[in-house]
């Protein structure tokens, strides 16, 4: 599809206006020492008397406190210029550890002394990151709950009641208010290119920044408290997020090719591509998707206007409307609720929405953009692992939308491997793709039954009650029957008519239904709350096994030691005869479980009455695992009644399943 070659801002004209130009209207010079002390200390009122307000309401008059605080910006911009590091550091370095960033902000100040727009740019990205984690901690002195967006914080009564209502306002003038500069999100949000940005704006943020630790250290000594600051993020399981190879020298060379070739970066952003590009081969991976991040926002956001014809939305929105973000990028419908075309102009739809989903949005997954925005990771251990994984992201869509000799870039032996990776992706961190992993790692606990150590069988069977012919029995036998009769809705492959039940078939078909793919993107309001329900169950099953595993384990090694009194003795043979139907119990709710996900597309299929009365039953499946983990727990070891329990459930299963309830039964 063609694209849009003349963009060269993203600012609408107000916006534009606002950040590059009335900050510079007024001509003043403006004497550092008015704002700051000889002994270093920031004279807040001297600043905060530069924010201007409306007549009418006494809310804050954005366009006239940035015309007059643009000057004093310009003064500790060129104040910052004729220090030395050293005295940078002397004078200020104390006042930033309330941020537990000190180091960064260091770095800040080295960036303003070369004015390099791309870097003051990512310094300024940094920075606001760092500074609402450190107010969100401060907020925490006297709140409870942080807000999760900065304009909220800002505008909070608790930050006001320690630095003050006039201080926050200064803030908000550059960053946290739509009507403001708004500095953080036009650029973490892909609007501003590196020369919209201007350094004294950033070189005033760092200057407020030491104020606020100055006022803060002053509220602490007053209030007899201490600032505790929240525990980084850590990105776990690394592994699930191993979707592209690694990549070598080779492949970011030809990455930094394509950024020049690509439809999908706009002309003015090249210089943010290359120098997140250059940082990931310097090994500054945090930097590097701090750039990136953005750019893949925009370029979106070019395809998503662009195939919706709504050009006018590639600019920043005003202060009245919405950006257009990754989250209305992704979703199904527009605003007016047409049908999004996005989707329709990538090649492979749904792996790039389900990858930006994955990485981004799901609840579940590393929500990476959400995280570094927030400074909620510590930059300085940010993983290569997810950073190669947004930059090989990034090649394969800069790949797609190449207006130069694509075919060759995507059959090169470096990139074709990319292509492949993206081609077949499926999502991790979507419910669906949670449960499947849910119910495999369940069942191979469930598996682990079999190998435990258990006292011979003749001291089982010694117990009144257990001789073959009880209710245990009878629940082994209506599993049996229950998957005899459902395994015309599975897969053939793994069915077996002489033993439905059988540990290692159980398993075999779990794993084949769990390959099967499943759609996940825009699942619907009856779908999501089917998986919800499921999701539960599952980890209740889990913990009923993990139970009865620590239980068996210990008790055999109490009974080997001869440590068991003899009402203990009789439970622990009682829980081994539970076993016998209890693991074939837990099976069949797995495969039940499975099978109804993989189907799981029909759930929108049934009437409004036969949808209630499968929440039911589901629910009702959900008590009984609920039950079960109270019952088998060490505390309770209630076995008859887990017994009873599972033959009460086992009927209402057989009459959901003769009355044809389930969603694998909708498919014939």
């Amino acid at each position: 599809m063609e694209l849009s070659g003349s963009v060269t801002t993203c600012l609408s004209l107000p916006v534009h206006y606002l950040i590059c130009q009335v900050g510079f209207e007024k001509k003043d010079t403006y004497d550092i020492n008015s704002i700051l002390s000889e002994n270093g200390e920031v004279c807040w009122q001297a600043v905060t008397e530069h924010v201007c307000y409306l007549e009418s309401d006494r809310s804050v008059d954005y366009i006239k406190s940035i015309r007059s605080l643009g000057p004093v910006c310009e003064s500790v911009y060129l104040h910052f210029k004729s220090l030395t590091k050293e005295q940078f550091v002397i004078q200020y370095a104390l006042w930033f550890h309330w941020t537990n960033c000190t180091e960064l902000f260091l770095e800040v100040f080295d960036v303003l002394q070369h004015t390099q727009t791309t870097e003051v740019a990512l310094g300024l990205m940094k920075l606001t990151s760092c500074l609402e984690r450190a107010l969100g901690d401060v907020y925490l002195l006297i709140g409870k709950d942080c807000p999760f967006l900065l304009r909220d914080l800002l505008a909070s009564e608790q930050l006001a009641v320690v630095f003050g209502q006039a201080v926050m306002n200064v803030l908000r003038v550059f960053i946290g208010s739509p009507y403001g500069l708004n500095l953080r999100n036009v650029l973490w949000h892909g609007f501003a290119s590196p020369e919209e940005i201007p350094a004294k704006y950033c070189a005033m943020l760092l200057f407020l920044t030491a104020g606020l630790g100055q006022l803060l250290q002053m509220y602490l000594l007053q209030n007899k408290c201490i600032l505790v600051h929240r525990p980084y993020v850590i990105f776990i399981s690394l592994e699930e997020l191993d979707v592209f190879p690694d990549l070598n020298h080779e492949a970011i060379s030809i990455a930094e090719e394509l950024v020049n070739l690509s439809s999908f970066v706009l002309k003015t952003m090249i210089p943010f591509w290359m120098a997140a590009l250059t940082a990931f081969k310097q090994s500054r991976y945090a930097d590097c998707v701090i750039l990136l991040l953005p750019q893949l926002e925009v370029g979106l956001r070019l395809l998503f206007t662009t195939a919706n014809k709504c050009q006018n939305r590639l600019l920043t929105a005003e202060s009245s409307a919405l950006y257009t973000t990754f989250d209305e990028m992704l979703a199904k419908h527009l605003d007016n609720e047409e049908v999004n075309q996005l989707p329709s102009v990538l090649e492979e739809p749904a792996m790039a929405s389900e990858f930006l989903w994955d990485f981004l949005s799901h609840q579940e997954g590393p929500r990476v953009r959400d995280r570094l925005s927030h400074g909620e990771i510590d930059l300085e251990a940010f993983p290569r692992e997810v950073a190669n994984q947004i930059v090989a992201f990034a090649i394969t869509l800069l790949c797609r939308f190449s207006d130069e000799d694509m075919f060759a870039f995507k059959e090169h032996m470096v990139i074709k491997p990319l292509m492949n990776c993206a081609s077949c992706y499926c999502s991790r961190f979507h419910p669906i793709s949670r449960l499947k992993k849910q119910v495999l790692e369940c069942m191979k606990s469930v598996h682990l039954w079999p190998e435990l150590p258990t006292v011979p069988e003749e001291h089982v069977q010694t117990i009144k009650g257990l001789d073959g012919h009880t209710e245990a029995s009878t629940s082994i036998f209506m599993i049996s029957e229950i998957l005899s009769q459902l395994q015309q809705y599975m897969p053939q492959i793994c069915c077996s008519s002489d033993d439905p039940i059988n540990n290692v078939l159980t398993e075999r078909l779990l794993i084949e239904l769990c390959d099967t793919r499943i759609c996940t993107l825009y699942s619907p309001r009856p779908v999501l709350e089917v998986l919800v329900i499921l999701r539960r169950i599952s980890t209740q099953c889990h913990q009923v096994s993990e139970q009865v595993i620590a239980s068996t384990k210990l008790r055999y090694k109490q009974w080997m030691s001869k440590t068991l009194r003899s009402r203990q003795r009789h439970n622990y043979l009682r829980m081994l005869s539970s076993m016998k139907f209890l693991s074939p119990m837990l099976r069949l709710i797995l495969v039940l479980m499975t099978v109804e996900l993989v189907n799981i597309h029909l759930v929108c299929k049934k009437n409004p009455s036969d949808y209630q009365q499968y929440l039911k039953f589901l629910k009702s499946v959900l008590q009984y695992t609920e039950n079960l983990v109270t019952y088998t727990s060490p505390e309770k070891n209630k076995w008859d009644e887990t017994l009873e329990l599972t033959n009460k459930t086992l009927i209402k299963i057989k009459r959901i399943s003769d009355r044809k309830l389930m969603l694998m039964q909708l498919t014939t």
